[in-house]
């Protein structure tokens, strides 16, 4: 089974489906238009029972830059904004408990909303020469997608406050160090091949019936994060710092931050 929309690519292989993130001319930023179509891919495959396994990647040079600014920079009234981070809670809240085992394979940069879907994922597969980035904190916003809880359950509340705080980019072997990334290789293809060779021999439903136990035991709290997540985004938008960090994005220079 293939399925293309113009923004996601989904390709289904027995019980392996392949899930592709398509706008590479945009380093694969994230818009609402890809985001709908990422959140209807994620609705398919998790109703079709004969699908074990998810693999979510990235068409051209990145896994994913993080979400388009451009689109968000137009989004100026609140409701319009609330409606816009609704679509995103909600792709990935459908891929947290997506009922199949998952695994992110990242090649280029995975960054801002593109690290959290990563991170949602049960395995993060990164090759040698990707970029990691929850690198919100750059324009004077704070991360969403879930980054907060995701981040937290894999690295522990005080490293995941660092990490945001900093926000720079970090090659592929300190995010594995840091256990943001499990695992680092050199080509993303065998590795990918034989992460699910080693799940299909163990019995894959008892594994995913552990993962569905543990996603209804933090169902609440990941919902309440993301809650905080969409309320604390436009508090920020109203910042000065953030439109400092907007401007110097677009002017290419370093920010000059006020806290204010």
């Amino acid at each position: 089974m293939i399925s293309t929309y113009e923004t996601m690519q989904l390709e289904i292989k027995d019980d392996i489906a392949y899930l592709n993130f398509n706008r590479p001319d945009a380093l694969n930023a994230l818009n609402l238009e890809m985001i709908t179509a990422l959140t209807d891919n994620l609705k398919a495959i998790a109703m079709d029972e004969a699908v074990k396994i998810l693999v979510v990647s990235g068409n051209g040079r990145a896994f994913s830059a993080g979400g388009d600014i451009k689109e968000m920079l137009a989004v100026q009234d609140e409701k319009e904004f609330s409606h816009f981070m609704d679509h995103i809670n909600e792709a990935v809240s459908i891929l947290a408990a997506m009922p199949k085992l998952t695994i992110a394979a990242i090649h280029g940069p995975a960054a801002g909303l593109g690290l959290s879907l990563a991170l949602a994922c049960d395995y993060v597969i990164s090759d040698a020469d990707s970029k990691i980035a929850m690198n919100f904190i750059g324009i004077g916003l704070v991360p969403d997608g879930g980054g907060h809880y995701l981040l937290r359950c894999r690295v522990g509340q005080e490293k995941a406050k660092k990490i945001i705080w900093e926000g720079k980019v970090m090659p592929a072997d300190e995010a594995e160090q840091l256990g943001i990334v499990d695992e680092v290789v050199p080509q993303l293809k065998p590795a990918i091949d034989r992460k699910i060779t080693e799940w299909k021999a163990k019995p894959i439903l008892a594994m995913i019936k552990t993962k569905k136990i543990y996603t209804e035991l933090n169902r609440p709290e990941f919902n309440k994060s993301l809650e905080l997540e969409k309320h604390g985004q436009w508090k920020m938008r109203q910042t000065k710092d953030h439109l400092e960090g907007i401007q110097a994005f677009v002017e290419k220079r370093m920010p000059h931050f006020t806290g204010e």
